[in-house]
């Protein structure tokens, strides 16, 4: 099965000048977690996701209308396109530990996103009718890569 069976087309993004204010107003509204970041040409240049916006406020000590979107954002992009195989979505999610991929077109510009979600109601769905191209296992695998720690850089401004 390909990516493109199972993804999100309509997708919400931001811009790197905009707000933090913004981006959360935009996540809280359409009930989501994370958006891509575009630059001005449209490429997708960096992923902000809702812990991002909490973690910058917290280590900046400003109000989310005072930090820009560029300043708190992934510049790690992980993608993929519509013609991947689900599996190799999953592949990728596992290894760069993150829950969505942007999937990007021919042309490189966004056309949907793919969540660890939509793995998740995909591999329900084959359970109901009997279908096995995404393994109950491969999902949880897929889970357990993302949730696994990272280092994390401290900060030496926090005490705990």
């Amino acid at each position: 099965m390909n990516v493109s069976k199972i993804m999100t087309q309509n997708v919400q993004s931001c811009r790197l000048g905009d707000s933090l204010e913004t981006a959360a107003a935009i996540m809280w509204k359409h009930d989501i977690g994370c958006l891509p970041v575009q630059n001005s040409s449209g490429e997708i240049v960096g992923m902000i996701t809702d812990r991002d916006i909490c973690m910058a406020c917290y280590t900046q000590g400003l109000a989310p209308h005072d930090i820009r979107v560029m300043s708190a954002m992934s510049q790690a992009v992980f993608s993929c396109g519509p013609d991947d195989s689900v599996q190799q979505a999953a592949i990728t999610m596992s290894s760069h530990q993150v829950r969505r991929l942007p999937v990007l077109g021919n042309s490189g510009k966004l056309i949907g996103i793919i969540s660890l979600n939509d793995l998740a109601r995909e591999t329900e769905q084959e359970i109901d009718q009997k279908k096995q191209e995404i393994r109950p296992t491969d999902l949880t695998n897929t889970l357990a890569a993302i949730c696994q720690p990272r280092e994390v850089p401290s900060l030496s401004s926090v005490s705990e």
